[in-house]
């Protein structure tokens, strides 16, 4: 999955938080949704303008930030 084409942050939009292209919907507004124990199906229904690849895109995008952190040791 390549997120770069369905996520994108602007800082007209949301703040520059990570969106869905063409929306207002935030990355951390389905990753939300997902760990509260919606199901996809239950967020497409109430945002009906967007797809699985748009919920797995946020997903995804999110996996690759965690995984770009970089831990600092405070001494």
């Amino acid at each position: 999955m390549n997120h770069l084409a369905r996520i994108e942050s602007n800082p007209d939009v949301m703040l520059g938080k990570p969106v869905i292209k063409g929306t207002r919907i935030t990355v951390e507004l389905i990753l939300k949704k997902l760990a509260s124990g919606f199901s996809m199906e239950q967020i497409l229904k109430s945002y009906d303008h967007l797809t699985k690849e748009d919920i797995l895109a946020s997903i995804d995008y999110a996996a690759d930030v965690i995984s770009n952190e970089e831990m600092i040791e405070l001494k």
